[in-house]
Order: C-alpha cells, then sequence, then structure tokens
C-alpha cells in the first residue's frame, strides 16, 4: 500500500518539544508509532517534508535513523522547517554512510508504486498579486521543480502530487503549481505545512478537477492516510 504523512517535527537530538503547541501534540512520537503500526514492510509512505528541528544532517541522525526503523520504505521531501537540508546528493551520501536505506528522496525526480508515479516538491507560499521578487523567484524555481518531477512520470496514467505548502490556503492560490498539475493530468495532491488555527483555512476536496487532502501529523492523528 502507499501512504502518506506530513510534519513529523521529530528533536531526539534538538530542544524542541512539540506539546508547547498545544494538547495535539502531546506524546507524539509514540503516538506516530502507533499509527504506523498499520504500515507494513512492503509499504510505501511519503512525508511531506517537516521532519525534524535539527540545523544539520549530523544532529538529525536519531530522528533519521527512527524514521528507518519505521515500516516500510519512507520517500522523503523537504519543508520549510527542514534547516538540516543542503542537497540531495549530500543527504543520500549521509544516509548511506549511517546505513539508513529504507529512505529515498524526492527532489527533481519520481518514483512508482504499481501503477501510480510518486510526484512533487516543496512548493512556496506568496501573493497572488504583486509577490516580491524573493518569493517571486522561489516559486518559478518550485514551479520548474513540479514539472520536471512529472515529466519524470512519462506516460504513466496516475500521477499523484506531494507538497509541503498547500496549494490553496484561504484567497491564497498557488496558480502557477495547480496549472502545472492540470496540463499533467493530476488529479490527487496531498500536503502538509498546516497546524493549529491554520487547519481551519486549510482546503480539502475537489478543485477543477483534483482532489486535495492536508496530512499534517496533528491534523490525521498522527496515522498515516492511505493513498493506494
Amino acid at each position: 500500500m502507499l501512504w502518506t504523512i506530513g510534519d513529523l517535527h521529530l528533536s531526539f537530538e534538538a530542544d524542541k518539544p512539540m506539546d508547547v503547541f498545544g494538547k495535539d501534540w502531546t506524546d507524539h512520537v509514540q503516538r506516530l508509532s502507533e499509527g504506523f503500526r498499520r504500515v507494513s514492510g512492503e509499504d510505501v509512505t511519503v512525508i511531506c517534508g517537516d521532519l525534524t528541528w535539527g540545523m544539520s544532517m549530523e544532529s538529525c541522525l536519531q530522528d533519521f535513523l527512527y524514521i528507518h526503523r519505521l515500516p516500510g520504505r519512507k520517500i522523503i521531501l523537504k519543508g520549510n522547517h527542514d534547516y538540516w537540508w543542503s542537497t540531495a546528493g549530500k543527504a543520500r551520501a549521509f544516509f548511506e554512510k549511517n546505513g539508513i536505506d529504507s529512505i529515498d528522496i524526492l527532489n527533481n525526480n519520481c518514483f512508482f508504486y504499481g501503477n501510480a508515479a510518486v510526484c512533487g516538491t516543496r512548493g512556496w507560499m506568496c501573493p497572488n498579486a504583486d509577490p516580491a521578487p524573493h518569493d517571486r523567484k522561489i516559486m518559478d524555481r518550485e514551479i520548474g521543480r513540479l514539472e520536471t518531477s512529472l515529466r519524470a512520470a512519462g506516460e504513466c496514467g496516475r500521477k499523484i502530487v506531494f507538497l509541503h505548502y498547500p496549494p490553496i490556503f484561504g484567497r491564497f492560490r498557488a496558480e502557477g503549481l495547480i496549472e502545472v498539475m492540470e496540463r499533467c493530468g493530476v488529479r490527487e495532491c496531498y500536503y502538509g505545512h498546516l497546524h493549529g488555527a491554520g487547519r481551519a483555512l486549510a482546503f480539502e476536496g475537489v478543485d477543477r478537477g483534483i482532489r486535495y487532502k492536508l496530512v499534517s501529523a496533528d491534523h490525521v492523528s498522527f496515522c498515516p492516510v492511505k493513498v493506494s
């Protein structure tokens, strides 16, 4: 089976207890472990960013070992709090050095699971009108990365997109990302990033033929969501 969840916010080595953000986060690591009991060793789980609070790969080792020991194969993408991330190549080398062989990185590529192509990128949020040059540059880069990922899927009939940032949030719409998904025939998009009161503005449902689902860990009770 194919599963997804976002925003694990692990901190085995960083001093960042998540329960300061509210009761929804109490004992969240234990609840994650329990939630992953539904996942088998043959399954794949896409983790939609914000894996750990660590500032460097070395300071995240225990967090990554925890993810590695969770059942099945994991495909990860970058979130806005993944400060450890420098390049995908360095992350792969770090994983290999530390015997972490159950984690793959979704970055300018795609993976196949059954009849589905797992595609995605971090995404970005900026004003719809007159964004700052910095925001526009980042958004254009993310649009390009999503297009590269979807192009790697070739003629696969079921392309599933995983993002960290929400493509639709209140009045905000990441039209560039949405346009790429529409043009490439995407019908499913999963995303994270939103917590607490922000979840009330999350769009979940079908818009212009694409079904959107928020999978932040606290939003899904720390249980991976079945995709396929």
